[in-house]
């Protein structure tokens, strides 16, 4: 198999989610990958337990010609000191998220080439595909070019990770940045996780069990997903019946509407302006304090009783056990 990144070691620092799928990736088309995490961390020990050469993050970095930057945002600006003088001159340095290159005051060698290669979902589905030989779309971008040669890099990276089996998408830092950030706020975590919590606490507040609402508004949610993934809107709607269909195109647009839209154009502001980046960097500075009593309370409210029951890893209404996932699936 011929190496995407001609010969270079790759340095994959940090080995969490994107960090353990991407250095099986890289391993498995050629490339020579070592990792550097923390001394005796959890990451340290999967990764050896992986059959990787482990080192301290500052070590990895020196002993590669690339390395790939996948610590966790809030946690790379703190750990750069300690690397960056460990780069070599001619370094190139892959990122999965433009956070820290467009909000982080990040030092980098002159000659350094510096680029975005960020696939399009988790680890584990970038993983799971590339073992099935296909592949999870990527954006690339460069935020430096060293070199003269970074698109090289960016798209050779993205080979090994398996990407080109799928699409490789050339856009900028910013962008990625800025799209990703609204896709999670809006869509993908904050507006999912806001609406699903907003209809159960409707639907149980007239009445209707929670165990019935938790199954309506939350776990049947995967399977309209997965059709919207593979088909589309428009297809989506071809493979729903004529009652839900209606009420999709006459209803929908009540719940998302003019109130909805306006708090995203401002979320979409303040992404643009860097006014949550900042506040996320406060919040980070305060310990975190603030979202992990957000993160506490939500743990205990009363949906996550309701999934338990429902889903028959709790008691049911009769105090019986429920039945199981499968059984309750109506695919």
């Amino acid at each position: 198999m011929t190496d995407p990144l001609g010969g270079a070691t790759v340095a994959v620092l940090g080995f969490g989610n994107q960090g353990e799928a991407q250095a099986l990736n890289l391993r498995d088309a050629g490339v020579a990958v070592i990792v550097g995490a923390r001394p005796g961390g959890r990451g340290e020990a999967r990764a050896r337990a992986a059959g990787f050469e482990a080192f301290p993050l500052a070590e990895a970095a020196r002993r590669a010609g690339v390395c790939a930057v996948l610590l966790p945002d809030e946690v790379t600006p703190g750990a750069w000191p300690a690397i960056a003088p460990a780069l070599g001159d001619t370094v190139g340095l892959v990122f999965a998220h433009g956070f820290d290159l467009l909000y982080a005051d990040l030092a980098f060698p002159a000659r350094a080439d510096v680029v975005l290669v960020s696939p399009t979902g988790p680890g584990r589905v970038l993983r799971e595909l590339a073992r099935r030989g296909e592949g999870l779309p990527a954006y690339l971008a460069v935020h430096r070019d060293g070199s003269g040669r970074a698109w090289e890099l960016a798209e050779g990276y993205a080979t090994g990770l398996g990407c080109h089996r799928a699409r490789l998408w050339r856009t900028t830092v910013r962008e990625e940045t800025e799209v990703d950030l609204f896709g999670e706020q809006a869509v993908l975590c904050g507006g999912m996780n806001a609406l699903v919590t907003a209809a159960f606490e409707v639907l149980v507040a007239r009445g209707y069990s929670p165990e019935i609402a938790y199954l309506e508004c939350v776990h049947q949610l995967k399977y309209l997903a997965d059709l919207l993934h593979e088909r589309g809107v428009a297809g989506l709607r071809q493979g729903i019946s004529g009652t839900a269909l209606y009420g999709d195109v006459t209803r929908g647009p009540r719940v998302v509407g003019a109130a909805a839209r306006a708090g995203m154009e401002a979320l979409l502001e303040e992404i643009r302006t860097g006014a949550f980046a900042r506040a996320w960097a406060e919040e980070v500075a305060r310990g975190r304090t603030t979202l992990d009593a957000a993160v506490a309370r939500a743990a205990n409210h009363p949906i996550e009783e309701a999934r338990r029951r429902a889903l028959g890893t709790g008691p049911g209404p009769d105090g019986s056990q429920g039945e199981s996932r499968k059984a309750l699936s109506k695919n």
